[in-house]
């Protein structure tokens, strides 16, 4: 799920500001996944499968998402993926 974050900042952000946002959403990912790996240890002596349970639901979270809120950019300009995602978040 870790490379999902980059494919959406290189499909739905404008030239001007792919770089930075680029370089934010790696650093926001980088951190994420050390505080995931970090705690991990911690939560499989809490229970194990309580942690399987935690990572699988936070995974179909993401997919959930994904799914439902993403627009599809195959063959459409920038504009077309803008316009559709303006009309998502209203």
């Amino acid at each position: 799920m870790g490379g999902a974050s980059s494919l959406i900042v290189s499909e739905i952000f404008p030239l001007n500001i792919k770089g930075s946002a680029g370089s934010l959403v790696t650093i926001i990912s980088q951190v994420a996944g050390w505080i995931v790996a970090y705690a991990f240890n911690f939560s499989m002596a809490w229970s194990s499968s309580g942690t399987f349970f935690i990572l699988a639901g936070n995974c179909a979270l993401t997919l959930l998402f994904v799914a439902r809120l993403l627009p599809e950019t195959k063959g459409k300009t920038l504009e077309q993926v803008h316009f559709s995602i303006s009309k998502i978040w209203q």
